[in-house]
């Protein structure tokens, strides 16, 4: 018994119209950002964006104060800064890492050096009214040593404000504790965290 065939050819060739279309928009060029890369020697705990705006809001109001960025990194808190609405030319960004140093410059005034080494060398030269940081963990005993060193109301009347994010075991005596940190706010870092600040009269 013969079946019949499931396909068949249609008894005419079939022609089905096709409209050119040229009223598209034209498409926007994408912009991909180059990813920061930052080597796991430099101990660079890139600050979260909503972390970094609340330090900003403990440093205190805006104004013509001198602010220092000890450790810089990849400007996170330097942008925070500057969303906050104070002055680039207002802020020194100290970062040892070449190339993050190079992509700092339009946050602020930037220089490539050890903080720890600039800071002896300008202790007494320099004051600055409001220091914000986020030090690398190891050492951050002698960074917040460092940075004190410098916290000075540079004619100001209101109390020189630093404020810094350091490991929950830091400890301070004039250090007040705005915050504990949740636990994955540095999952590379695997060390639980809280902001701290510590004023001079």
């Amino acid at each position: 018994m013969n079946r019949p065939a499931i396909y068949t050819r249609p008894a005419k060739p079939m022609h089905i119209a096709v409209k050119r279309r040229d009223d598209f928009d034209k498409l926007a060029t994408v912009q991909i950002a180059e990813p920061v890369t930052v080597d796991k020697f430099t101990e660079c705990h890139v600050t979260p964006s909503d972390v970094a705006a609340r330090m900003v809001r403990y440093l205190g109001q805006q104004g013509d104060y001198l602010t220092l960025e000890p450790s810089a990194g990849t400007g996170q808190i330097s942008r925070a800064l500057l969303a906050a609405g104070h002055s680039k030319y207002e802020l020194v960004q100290v970062e040892r890492h070449i190339k993050l140093a190079g992509a700092l410059h339009g946050f602020g005034s930037v220089i490539c050096r050890c903080f720890l080494e600039w800071s002896a060398e300008v202790v007494g030269k320099l004051e600055f009214p409001r220091i914000i940081m986020n030090p690398p963990f190891s050492d951050v005993r002698k960074h917040v040593a460092a940075a004190e060193s410098l916290l000075g109301r540079g004619g100001h009347l209101e109390p020189a404000a630093l404020v810094a994010l350091v490991p929950i075991t830091f400890q301070h005596r004039s250090a007040e504790t705005l915050e504990t940190l949740p636990a994955d706010t540095f999952a590379t870092a695997r060390v639980n965290t809280k902001i701290i600040r510590i004023e001079k009269p």
